[in-house]
């Protein structure tokens, strides 16, 4: 299995892109303690995991102004 690559960091966790992924695209939010979030990139928004939106603001947001550039990533990946 491919390690997936970190593409942004924040104080609480790593963001990545899983190369070779299944649909939706999306990317992965590891926070530090080990819990992970799937967000999916239209709309951005937490499709998967036990994390709260207070917890990956900062991601989110971050996420939204980029939308077109991790679609773009996400399917360069594929």
């Amino acid at each position: 299995m491919s390690r997936m690559p970190v593409i942004q960091r924040f104080a609480n966790c790593r963001v990545r892109i899983n190369p070779k992924d299944h649909p939706p695209p999306h990317f992965h939010v590891q926070l530090n303690d080990g819990r992970e979030a799937w967000v999916s990139i239209r709309p951005i928004e937490i499709i998967h995991g036990r994390v709260a939106v207070r917890e990956i603001a900062e991601v989110l947001a971050w996420a939204n102004e980029r939308q077109a550039w991790l679609a773009q990533t996400f399917e360069e990946l594929q």
